[in-house]
This record gives structure tokens, C-alpha cells and sequence, in this order.
């Protein structure tokens, strides 16, 4: 399980703000004047998970405004078609802002049907200023290392401790790249997009995004509907709430999603002997909480930690056993191994994860505006952590370097879109990171469209995670371009997946394809 911080945004459950059209810098970098595509020099970088895998670089522009001024380098991966005819790049992105794509090229290519998967040049990348595209931002060095604040600021200590460790990131992301951070955004990752498909020759390109993916892949085909051949956008973002609803909108879903880890543990008393009753569940988890917040475990978990570890079961269901078994070892046998060791390997954060929370605040601080008077953040807050308490300061103090950050900010992207062929798209009804009302509100804006629900699914991120029915309908339209109409505003529905069971001696492992898209794609923590 890799470690790093999140790398992925949500959808606001209750659609607030208004969208404007594309932004003034967005207009005219699609008219801009562009340098030639470069030529790409393809090297072997295959892993035994991916051996076929192949990486290069590209040169890019830092402003696509400027194509001759100052230049960035994009690390780029490919598992090359086999089949005889090519239906050109699938290019793929895991979310974030500021997640890793060169893994998920071998992936994608591995996960899908094979007469599928030979017919494409799946390509990843890492977005400008991510992992081994260069230059590469770090603004804080362990920024998240252990033990933080209490995230609840329920006193005036807690609260100025913690604002002033999001302006103390601000200001270190200022000071060191004061000269990058106006061009860290989605506008311009969406234009290194297509100079990836002119650097590899192509007239059209398809895409396969994740998550943030989701609103980047919209954006692309907003700026370059002409360039599009196939889009599929699994889990997807409201694009109308970019970001700040959309982060408090997250914290509701999160909340119902923590409640439904408590009812499955009810299911298994026999396992966790921690009752049968889900409220009552839930205050033991709060009174651990509580506990930890005056003596963090082994030194790494207090508070905050614990809600780090735990959130990534919002995500991915596959680890709550896991995160089962540490609650109930801290609380009935008052052993907190199991909590420190689940910590550490959901929640723990390496460079890499500093890598991706400074591209996560530099991208999403840059897209939108952000209330800029801390006292709206405060109402708003406890607003939310009175009906929705398990992840709502948590959140807000991961986003609140926004308020106090070193650039102006641009205006959303107005991704309606009559101009594209039929576009795919996946949604889980219970999705807590992206809810369910960004996958019908993207529907609505993209002309037909076609959406795909796994009903009853609560993870992030739902194809090529063992969904056979989901899996059906994403390789037919890779494979054919077709895609299923219903008539209705839903165009087909899949049964989601059964939820995981206890671990046992002979089943300690969650399921390995799911977890294994869970660990690329990623979670915030």
C-alpha cells in the first residue's frame, strides 16, 4: 500500500455556486500560437507487475500562453498496442490533483480484456510539477508527520495551532515557487494533455480518468472537443462546486460512509465484540478518538491521525477489516498495535504524499476562488460538524491553506458540451468522495452521454475493480465506441460488489484487483 496524502477531490452533495464560461487564459491558450510536437524517445521501465511498461519525457511549455518561453518536462509511460490496427493513445489519469499516472498505464493495459487492451497505446503521465515530471513541488517536507493538532478545534489553542500551520504552508509554497504556482492548474495540466497527444502523433486521442481525472478529462474535452475520440469518467466530480462546496459536500458522504463501516461491523459482533448496535458502535470509535487525543498512540496517533487512517475506508471498503480489527484490538483488549500498523500503511505520509498534497493545494487553491475570511470557513464548518462530525475539520483544515494562499485565483470551467461523441460514464450511488449528484449533474451537461451506476456502491473509483457488469459495458465502448441507452436519465444500473467479509487466516488480503486500483488511484489522508 503506498503512502501518501490525498489525491483526490469530492462533489458537493448540495450543488452550490454557478459556473462561467471557459476562463479568458483558457480562451487564449486554445488560440495561442504552439511550437512544434516534440519527438518522443521511448525507453523500456517495465516492473515484473508490468513489464511491457515504457517511459519518456516531454518538454511543455510552463505557460502554453508562452510556447517558447520557459520549459517543464512531463514524465510520460506507455504499454504499446499488439493488435494490427491501433485505435491510437488511451490516455489515463488516477485523480487527485497530484496523483501519479505512469503506474496506471500498465494497469489499465493489464485489467482490461486483452483483444481490448491491444488495440489501444495506453498512456500515463505524471501532471506537471507530480512525481518524476521535473520540476517537482515540495513545499512542506513532512508537513503531515505525526503527532498533529487536535483537528476539532474546540478551543482558541487548537484552532490558531492549526491556522497557523495551513498559512505556514501557504507561505512556504509561496517562497519557494513563487514562479510556478500561477501556472500549477487545471487549465494548463489539460493543455499538456494535448501537447502529449501531438507529441505522439495523434489526431485524436481517447481518455480514461479517475476521480480529479474526471473534471480534467471534461476540461479537455471542453478545450478540444475536436481532438476526442473516447472519453469514460469513473466517479465523478461536480463540476459546479469547484472546490470549496464540493469539499463540504464531501463531508456529509463521509460521514454516512463512516456510519456504514459502523453497521458492518455490527454484523460481525462475533468478530470484533464490539455490539451489535451501530450508534453505540460509533461513540465507542468517538470515545477512542477522545482517548487518543490525550495520549496518541505509540506517539503517531492522536486525533487527527485516527481520522486519517479511517478515511480511506470512505474509499474503499475493502479495508475495513482492517480497520475493524485495530478498533476493536484498541478497544477490548487496549492493545494499539494493529491501530499504529493500519496507520501506517493507510495514513502515513512519504515524500511522495507531500508531492501530492503540494499539487493537490496548488492546483485546487489556483482553480476557484476560496472564501479568503476565515470566519466563513469557521460557520461553515461547524455548521457541518453538527450533523456530519467524523470528517468535517479534518477536511477543512486540509483545504484551508486556500485561504491564505500566494496567487489570485481563476474561474471554473463551464464544462457543458454538445460537441463530443457519446461520452461513458460511471457512478457509484454511495460514492462519499465523489456523491452521486456530480456523476448526474456531468451527465446532464455532456449531450448525450451515457450513465452507467453501480447501485448500492459506496467505493471511489469502480471499474476495473472486479465489477464484471461495470467492466462489460467499459470494454464494449473502448472496443466499439458503443454505449448502452435506456431512454431514462440512467442508461443501465450494475449491482454493486458484496461488502468484504472479516479477515481470517486464510483471507488476509483485500481483493487483490480492487486493491491494487485502490493503492494507484489513491486516497486523502
Amino acid at each position: 500500500m503506498r503512502k501518501r496524502a490525498a489525491v483526490l477531490c469530492g462533489a458537493a452533495v448540495v450543488v452550490a455556486g454557478t459556473v462561467t464560461a471557459v476562463p479568458a487564459d483558457a480562451s487564449a491558450a486554445r488560440t495561442a500560437d504552439t511550437a512544434p510536437a516534440a519527438k518522443l524517445t521511448w525507453k523500456n521501465c517495465g516492473t515484473p507487475d508490468y513489464p511491457t511498461l515504457q517511459c519518456a519525457s516531454l518538454k511543455v511549455p510552463l505557460d502554453h500562453r508562452d510556447p517558447y518561453g520557459r520549459q517543464i518536462t512531463l514524465a510520460l509511460s506507455r504499454v504499446r498496442h499488439t493488435a494490427r490496427t491501433s485505435q491510437g493513445p488511451l490516455l489515463v489519469n488516477p485523480g487527485g490533483p497530484g496523483g501519479s499516472g505512469l503506474t496506471l498505464a500498465g494497469f489499465v493495459a493489464t485489467s482490461l480484456p486483452k483483444a481490448v487492451a491491444a488495440q489501444y497505446d495506453v498512456i500515463g503521465f505524471d501532471p506537471r510539477g507530480v512525481g518524476k515530471s521535473k520540476p517537482a513541488l515540495d513545499c512542506e517536507p513532512g508537513y503531515f508527520n505525526p503527532v498533529r493538532p487536535d483537528s476539532v478545534p474546540s478551543t482558541p489553542v487548537l484552532e490558531k495551532a492549526n491556522l497557523q500551520r495551513a498559512k505556514s504552508f501557504a507561505a512556504s509554497c509561496g517562497k519557494k515557487y513563487a514562479d510556478l504556482l500561477p501556472y500549477i492548474n487545471t487549465i494548463q495540466a489539460v493543455r499538456d494533455m494535448d501537447s502529449i497527444r501531438a507529441a505522439l502523433g495523434a489526431r485524436k486521442t481517447s481518455y480514461f480518468g479517475y476521480s480529479y481525472g474526471t473534471y480534467l478529462g471534461a476540461v479537455y474535452a471542453k478545450l478540444f472537443p475536436q481532438r476526442v475520440k473516447r472519453l469514460v469518467l469513473d466517479s465523478i466530480v461536480d463540476p459546479t462546486g469547484v472546490w470549496y462546496e464540493d469539499n463540504i459536500g464531501q463531508d456529509y458522504a463521509f460521514n454516512d460512509r463512516h456510519r456504514a463501516l459502523m453497521s458492518w461491523i455490527a454484523k460481525y459482533n462475533a468478530t470484533y465484540k464490539l455490539g451489535t448496535d451501530p450508534e453505540k458502535i460509533e461513540a465507542k470509535w468517538y470515545a477512542m478518538r477522545r482517548a487518543l487525543a490525550k495520549k496518541p498512540a505509540d506517539g503517531k496517533v492522536g486525533a487527527s491521525e485516527l481520522e486519517d487512517t479511517f478515511i480511506p475506508g470512505g474509499y474503499y471498503n475493502g479495508y475495513w477489516p482492517y480497520l475493524a480489527q485495530a478498533f476493536a484490538a484498541y478497544v477490548n483488549d487496549k492493545n494499539a498495535d494493529p491501530l499504529v500498523e493500519a496507520y501506517e500503511n493507510f495514513a502515513a505520509v512519504d515524500a511522495s504524499g507531500d508531492n501530492g498534497y503540494s499539487i493537490y493545494t496548488s492546483v485546487q487553491c489556483r482553480d476557484a476562488s476560496w472564501p479568503r475570511d476565515w470566519n466563513q470557513w469557521r460557520k461553515d464548518n461547524w455548521r457541518v460538524y453538527e450533523r456530519a462530525p467524523f470528517m468535517a475539520w479534518n477536511n477543512a483544515w486540509y483545504n484551508a491553506p486556500c485561504a491564505f494562499w500566494p496567487t489570485d485565483s481563476l474561474r471554473p470551467v463551464n464544462v457543458a458540451n454538445g460537441k463530443l461523441p457519446p461520452v461513458l460514464l460511471f457512478q457509484a450511488t454511495n460514492d462519499a468522495a465523489t456523491p452521486y449528484v456530480g456523476g448526474l449533474t456531468v451527465h446532464r451537461l455532456l449531450a448525450g452521454s451515457s450513465f452507467v451506476v453501480e447501485q448500492g456502491g459506496g467505493n471511489h473509483g469502480i471499474t476495473l475493480s472486479g465489477n464484471a457488469c461495470l467492466d462489460k459495458y467499459l470494454a464494449n465502448y473502448l472496443s466499439s465506441g458503443t454505449v448502452p441507452r435506456s431512454g431514462r436519465e440512467i442508461d443501465a444500473v450494475c449491482p454493486k460488489l458484496p461488502d468484504p467479509k472479516p479477515l481470517t487466516a486464510k483471507a488476509a488480503s483485500t481483493s487483490a484487483r480492487g486493491s491494487t486500483l485502490h493503492g494507484l488511484v489513491g486516497f486523502r489522508g
